[in-house]
């Protein structure tokens, strides 16, 4: 028969066992704190790193690069709204001095001529006052005089024919305002704008078969 062991013969045994699990338990605290190492080295490391300064690398000598001419650019002048004014014609005379023009307007034709003198204005040799009684005709044919700041300044000597009172004036206003641009060239631009020379070419309608006037019908009669 086996021997019983007694548990004085257990004891020793029990104490081998422990013994060699012992080392297993205690080595497993070494191997942790071995990475706990290596960080606080890796750690130390980086610390020292940054507390280094790096050193200045040497700076590329500088070379001259050679010099350039820079033209400046001059900006653009601003355009200014410049308005040209027409070249001066020649002053139109006849041996005695005066201004020649022919003016129309309606079925009026007005021989003008124009001299320096007190402002008198003939017309079919009778005085302004006389032939145009009107005084909207006189204020008409004065207008290049007042427009061209002339009142009083020039005479006018007119011979007119064709048309009525209105139509005649008319035309010697035409006549007036083309004789003063020829002694005074200057004054072109200025009458031109006003309209003065240009020939106005309304005229009366001409009368149509059937009817009484251009547009005028006769009097409708039923019966």
């Amino acid at each position: 028969m086996a021997d019983k062991k007694t548990p004085a013969d257990k004891a020793p045994a029990e104490i081998k066992a422990a013994a060699d699990t012992a080392p297993a338990e205690t080595k497993a605290p070494a191997e942790k704190k071995a990475p706990a190492e290596k960080k606080a080295k890796s750690l130390a490391d980086l610390g020292a790193l940054a507390a280094a300064k790096p050193e200045p690398s040497p700076a590329p000598e500088a070379t001259e690069a050679p010099a350039e001419t820079v033209v400046a650019e001059e900006a653009p002048a601003p355009v200014e709204n410049v308005q040209f004014e027409a070249p001066l014609r020649e002053q139109q005379l006849d041996k005695f001095g005066r201004a020649y023009a022919t003016g129309r307007r309606k079925d009026a034709i007005a021989r003008v001529w124009l001299k320096p003198g007190s402002g008198k204005i003939q017309v079919n040799g009778r005085d302004q006052e006389t032939y145009f009684a009107r005084p909207t005709l006189r204020l008409v044919i004065n207008q290049p005089f007042g427009i061209t700041e002339r009142t009083g300044q020039y005479d006018v000597v007119a011979t007119v024919k064709g048309g009525g009172l209105s139509g005649q004036a008319g035309a010697v206003l035409h006549g007036i305002a083309q004789a003063l641009t020829r002694f005074e060239p200057v004054l072109r631009t200025t009458v031109k704008r006003a309209g003065f020379l240009t020939r106005d070419s309304r005229v009366v309608e001409r009368k149509k078969y059937g009817r009484a006037k251009a547009r005028r019908s006769f009097q409708f009669s039923k019966r």
